[in-house]
């Protein structure tokens, strides 16, 4: 039986649900931002940053960043604990995968909130 204690969730279901959900929200943001793109084809800085100075446009590119770590984290462990056998590496490339989602994260929200 495989420990929770590197995984992002409490369980296999739980797992399976955060990433069903952040899926859904990274589908649903990619389609926007493509027919906005498409509805605005001689988009300016001035365009786009209109479109994200919006609360809530800031808000829905938030819900898109943290499901793209959650996806990803969930995803990532569960391939490193099928094929990466020595706890060794498996461990290490656990540790760098969550230090890079950590880092662009926060630069994600320092990007988009211009903390």
């Amino acid at each position: 039986m495989v420990t929770t204690v590197t995984s992002f969730g409490r369980s296999g279901l739980s797992d399976w649900l955060v990433q069903r959900v952040s899926a859904l929200i990274l589908a649903v943001y990619s389609v926007f931002m493509v027919v906005y793109l498409l509805v605005n084809p001689q988009l300016d800085f001035a365009q786009w940053h209109a479109l994200f100075s919006m609360t809530s446009m800031r808000i829905f590119s938030l819900m898109a960043l943290l499901s793209l770590g959650a996806h990803c984290w969930i995803g990532l462990w569960s391939i490193s604990t099928d094929y990466l056998k020595p706890f060794t590496l498996r461990f290490v490339f656990q540790m760098v995968v969550g230090l890079l989602m950590f880092i662009y994260t926060v630069w994600g929200v320092q990007l988009l909130w211009g903390l």
